[in-house]
């Protein structure tokens, strides 16, 4: 993969956007696919429905995919986005996230932007919410952005390992061409 445009970076994580075909890159359909980029990783959630609604444990501290996230400076939050909203692609240089998608469904993309990782310029999509409840770990220098699917609003819950800092958070734009991801609905 070629790299183009070179982006803030941090000592030992080097980043650049990649020139990508067009396309939404490798579909993830299950939590183990050989195809995730490196770093990235996925845990299905346990949903506990009944006939008042349902029941969803988004974090337990100290176990999950977010474990390691220290007690002192990790941050739970959450997104509310209307249908169709496009959120993307942003990335950290020194922030892990841990998203929960709490109501509705996202399309989820994922990019590498770092250089140095065997899976520079591989792009994930994944398709999340309550007909498949996982949570995604995104490691810093991993590109990440989401568009709500369907006609409802979805939610976002997610935990980071550090207290927000617009300083660690860079911004390519959705429809950047260099990653060349496709939003379009690709069941026509």
């Amino acid at each position: 993969m070629q790299a183009g445009r070179r982006l803030p970076s941090r000592e030992a994580l080097e980043l650049a956007i990649p020139e990508c075909e067009k396309g939404i890159g490798w579909l993830i359909g299950s939590p183990d696919s050989a195809e995730l980029i490196a770093g990235v990783r996925v845990q299905p959630l346990a949903v506990h429905p009944d006939d008042r609604g349902y029941f969803l444990e988004v974090q337990r501290m100290g176990r999950g995919l977010a474990a390691d996230f220290p007690a002192a400076t990790s941050q739970v939050s959450a997104a509310l986005n209307y249908a169709g909203a496009v959120k993307a692609f942003h990335f950290h240089l020194h922030q892990t996230d841990c998203w929960t998608p709490a109501m509705g469904l996202l399309q989820v993309a994922l990019v590498d932007l770092r250089l140095a990782s065997p899976t520079f310029g591989k792009r994930n999509t994944m398709y999340v919410g309550p007909l498949r409840p996982w949570q995604i770990l995104i490691p810093p220098g991993v590109g990440h952005g989401y568009k709500v699917i369907g006609g409802d609003p979805a939610m976002l819950i997610y935990m980071t390992d550090r207290f927000y800092n617009p300083q660690d958070e860079g911004r390519i734009p959705y429809n950047d061409a260099g990653i060349n991801y496709d939003w379009e609905t690709q069941r026509k």
